[in-house]
């Protein structure tokens, strides 16, 4: 039975910032999971307090995976992971912040019943089980955050990621093998096709609320066939985000040829959103210029989008492939207002 504990508490606004709506920025989706989408989250929550991240919930490794497992509960690691993102750069968010990405590691030693879990986690699980709303639940993490906006599951049951990948016999044929589950497709080399299970899986009703009501609609980036493109396999989802009124914006990754993407261009991650949903446009395709191997076939297949291309310097320096946040939001700013 879900206990009752009070009102939700109203999370002050942010330092500087009047109450006026021209203050609060344009009203935008981010979709995705994982550290795409808090890289997107950390810049967008720089440009407007009207912000809503919109999670992926097919997570089935690691802590998320063993909580899904054991408690039938959504899988909690992305979801915390975009909470953490909207914490603010102060003294209470970036303490917030590490305390929900802390992970238990005992001192004997793997094998103790908390090891590897992150508090995040165990506390947005504790929250679902007092009130008894996956929704609610989340609103009470951003409030003791003090998250600048909020966090929402993309389905109300956790979702499963199925693929197939063509392997070799060692009599040199080759055959489709069916993989099952997130963890195993981010790590499948080239998925030739993709499913979500279940097919009629329920989309969280708050996500397409706010899909509806946006000014602008912002997808990945993030891991391209496990965080990006499920949102465009949930039937309800897809037709949100074929039907809003609002512009979208497709943000490209940084590397493209990874573990679950092997040998595919910038141009491939396009072609693969258009035969998925062949419905689905775009107003404008970001991408950093070192991403881009084949500048006129991108731009051809971002045109199949009904696309503009932008490109900028939004990677962090250094070797690891990651967007830098206040490049990010320069870049989103730049966009938001040329519309």
């Amino acid at each position: 039975m879900a206990l009752f504990t009070g009102a939700l508490p109203l999370v002050p606004p942010a330092a500087g910032k009047g109450s006026g709506q021209q203050d609060k920025g344009p009203n935008v989706v981010a979709l995705g999971g994982g550290h795409g989408l808090a890289a997107s989250l950390s810049a967008l929550r720089l440009l407007t307090s009207e912000l809503t991240a919109v999670v992926t919930v097919a997570d089935d490794g690691g802590s998320s995976g063993r909580l899904r497992e054991e408690y039938g509960v959504l899988p909690p690691g992305d979801l915390r992971m975009a909470l953490s993102a909207l914490c603010d750069d102060t003294d209470w968010g970036r303490t917030w912040r590490d305390v929900m990405q802390h992970r238990f590691r005992a001192a004997k030693g793997p094998g103790g019943s908390l090891d590897e879990h992150a508090m995040g986690n165990l506390l947005i699980v504790t929250l679902w089980e007092l009130l008894g709303d996956t929704v609610a639940g989340l609103k009470w993490a951003g409030a003791l955050l003090g998250a600048r906006g909020q966090v929402l599951p993309m389905s109300t049951v956790p979702l499963t990621i199925e693929g197939d990948v063509r392997v070799t016999a060692p009599d040199g044929s080759t055959a489709l093998q069916t993989i099952h589950g997130q963890a195993r497709c981010a790590v499948a080399g080239s998925l030739e096709e993709v499913r979500l299970l279940p097919k009629a899986a329920p989309a969280c009703t708050d996500a397409l609320t706010a899909i509806e009501l946006a000014d602008w609609v912002v997808l990945g980036p993030g891991s391209w066939y496990t965080s990006v493109l499920p949102h465009l396999l949930l039937p309800e989802m897809r037709q949100a985000l074929c039907s809003t009124p609002a512009k979208r914006c497709l943000t490209m990754n940084l590397a493209t040829d990874t573990k679950e993407t092997t040998g595919m261009t910038a141009a491939d991650h396009l072609h693969v959103l258009r035969r998925y949903a062949p419905e689905f446009s775009v107003d404008v395709v970001l991408a950093d210029p070192t991403s881009i191997t084949d500048r006129r076939e991108f731009e051809k297949a971002a045109g199949m989008l009904g696309a503009e291309v932008v490109l900028g310097k939004v990677g962090a320096s250094g070797r690891r492939p990651v967007h830098e946040p206040l490049r990010l939001a320069t870049a989103y700013q730049d966009i938001f207002g040329n519309s």
